[in-house]
């Protein structure tokens, strides 16, 4: 599972002209689930994304994370973030969980970031979105759950 974190300080996305969610002050998440991903993956990347020190205290320096500031958050579904480029210039995506499978992982991480947070809006799975931001910074990290599992010796 990868996921996008954008440091907002205003977001939302758009079906058809109309709003499906948005969020103040907080992240701005895009999130992708692959083949094999499982809620173990979101559980993780939900934890460090909550507890992340991304965001400035009042010297300025990144020490508080998006719970300490009371912040919100807006997940949007991206399944373009398992592109597979190595070969030619069209990304294949096979890497990318079912939709079925995916929406069902989005949705499963949804809920634990709502435990988390005063405040999660969302995208519509599967559809096209407009999507605008105040980015604050910019601070955009990348994260992969793969990257959080711990090694089995």
């Amino acid at each position: 599972m990868k996921a996008v974190l954008q440091r907002v300080k205003q977001a939302k996305v758009e079906v058809d002209g109309a709003v499906t969610g948005e969020c103040g002050e907080g992240l701005m998440i895009l999130l992708g689930v692959a083949k094999g991903d499982c809620e173990t993956d979101a559980e993780l990347l939900v934890r460090k994304i909550c507890n992340l020190r991304i965001f400035c205290d009042e010297n300025d320096k990144m020490n508080l994370s998006v719970k300490d500031i009371n912040g919100e958050a807006l997940v949007i579904s991206q399944f373009t973030l398992m592109a597979n480029y190595r070969h030619g210039n069209r990304p294949d995506y096979m890497d990318s969980a079912s939709p079925e499978e995916a929406n069902r992982l989005y949705e499963y991480f949804k809920s634990l970031m709502a435990r988390e947070l005063r405040h999660v809006g969302c995208g519509v799975f599967g559809a096209h979105m407009d999507v605008t931001l105040t980015n604050n910074g910019p601070v955009t990290i990348v994260m992969d759950s793969n990257v959080l599992k711990t090694k089995k010796s």
